[in-house]
């Protein structure tokens, strides 16, 4: 639809046109009554006045005109005559009305100035969604020549390896579950050491897991990738992380061991931290019971299960994942722009062809209905020729029942007028019917007019044949960058 205020587009100019009514109205064609010579003769009451004056020998043998009665009967029948025709002018008004309803003159302007525009427009919608597209194709070139460069920096030859939703929930879930076991573990063995048993044991389980599980994770995530870059400085301080992670792990796992070995005597004191920093500095590997051990080790693996989970959570290279991820998000709206550009186009084209064809199929209805039209006009005249022929025979009939009374009363012979039939005077209308070469002209003007739709309806297909190849001619223009790759 068309803003407030701005200028219709041209198929919404067409469609305006076609949904206009063909007429205000449609009268139907009266039929014009004929006369009842019965039922006139017994209003008149012709058999008996014609008796009557008969008899008393009216109109005299020598009348050259009609009597009175004669003359009631002629004026009657003019009179119906009339109200006929006057019947006749109304619906030849009206089949006028419905011709000139038609307005093919309205529809051949709008249809040859609209058509044309409506493929303009079209190929206007076709620029600028071009014009979008590069816009998207050159950010698209840009991401791919960053991308392309940094793996030719960092000397990467494979795909970035992208954590999907799924697995990245499988990963939290991994830890999660290591989390919790890891407290449960914790809890039942350092209850052993404290006073609180289970619940304190409990409490000191979920702070030592939060350090040993989520610690482990993000050191191996963070500090322990630096070790697959290419620059030896970040090499040298991801291999020092790894060496720092072994030693926090080792060193807390076995703090853990230590605190399990303490005796409630000793745990009820506030000397608990100083007795096992004592025992891991002077006997760190002194651990009298073999659970110790197994809890050591538990404690270790899980750690090593958490730093590996974190070093893999991403791809392994350090900001290459995120990298790829742009390059894909780019492509993808590349992608999406171009397909929704190219469903706007289609959706655009069908409604312009509906449109054109709707209006070519209408100009066919209407030329038949004007053929229709005109013969139903010539049609009425007919009718009227027809009907103004019985009143002519009602009138006569009439005249002839006056005159057959008269003649059996009278005593003197017939006037000579009485012998001769009434001659009606017609009423000829000659209504401007249009000629041969006019409604010739009509349907060559029909005929132009729908090559025309035909025409641009071929236009707009082909524009949009053209916008298509046009939109997938942008990649040539700005095609893929791929810097040559350096080798050390």
């Amino acid at each position: 639809m068309s803003a407030p205020g701005t200028r219709q587009s041209p198929i919404a100019r067409i469609r305006a046109l076609l949904n206009q009514p063909t007429h205000h109205y449609r009268p139907a064609t009266t039929v014009f009554l004929d006369l009842n010579v019965d039922r006139l003769a017994d209003q008149f009451e012709l058999v008996a006045r014609g008796s009557e004056r008969g008899a008393e020998g009216r109109p005299s043998s020598d009348a050259q005109t009609m009597d009175d009665i004669e003359h009631r009967v002629v004026e009657r029948i003019e009179a119906h005559k009339q109200d006929a025709h006057t019947i006749y002018l109304d619906h030849l008004h009206t089949y006028d009305e419905r011709i000139t309803a038609l307005s093919f003159e309205e529809r051949f302007a709008t249809i040859q100035q609209a058509a044309p525009e409506a493929v303009g427009d079209f190929r206007a919608e076709a620029t600028v969604g071009r014009d979008e597209l590069f816009v998207l194709r050159r950010r698209l070139n840009e991401s791919e020549i960053e991308r392309e460069r940094f793996r030719a920096r960092h000397r990467i030859e494979r795909p970035a390896r992208l954590s999907s939703p799924g697995k990245i929930i499988l990963k939290i879930g991994v830890l999660a579950i290591l989390f919790i076991i890891e407290v449960v573990i914790n809890g039942s063995f350092l209850a052993k050491a404290n006073v609180g048993g289970l619940l304190g044991g409990a409490a000191q389980a979920v702070t030592f897991a939060a350090l040993n599980i989520i610690a482990s994770f993000f050191w191996g995530m963070v500090l322990i990738r630096l070790i697959n870059r290419r620059n030896y400085f970040l090499k040298l301080i991801g291999l020092l992380s790894f060496l720092a992670y072994v030693l926090f792990a080792v060193t807390l796992n076995l703090t853990l061991s230590h605190l399990r070995e303490i005796p409630p005597a000793i745990a009820v004191s506030d000397n608990v931290g100083q007795v096992v920093l004592h025992r891991l500095l002077t006997a760190p590997y002194a651990l009298t019971d073999i659970n110790s051990w197994v809890f050591f080790s538990i404690g270790f693996i899980f750690s090593l299960i958490a730093m590996a989970d974190g070093l893999m959570f991403f791809d392994p290279y350090m900001g290459y994942a995120g990298l790829e991820r742009r390059w894909i998000e780019t492509t993808r709206r590349f992608a999406d722009a171009r397909i929704e550009l190219i469903e706007r186009l289609r959706d655009i084209r069908e409604d312009a062809t509906e449109t054109m064809n709707e209006a070519a199929r209408d100009l066919s209805v209407r030329r038949s209905e004007y053929d229709a039209l005109l013969q139903g006009r010539e049609r009425l005249a007919q009718r009227f020729a027809q009907h103004q022929n019985q009143i002519e025979q009602a009138c006569r009939a009439l005249l002839e029942i006056y005159r057959e009374a008269n003649r059996k009363a009278r005593t003197t012979p017939a006037p000579d007028y009485f012998a001769k039939a009434y001659a009606m005077e017609r009423i000829a209308y000659t209504a401007a019917e249009p000629d041969s070469s006019a409604r010739e002209h009509l349907r060559k003007m029909i005929a132009d007019t729908q090559e025309i739709l035909n025409q641009q309806i071929k236009a707009i297909h082909d524009a949009f044949d053209n916008a298509v190849k046009t939109y997938r001619e942008i990649d040539e223009l700005l095609p893929e960058k791929k810097p040559e790759t350096k080798r050390g």
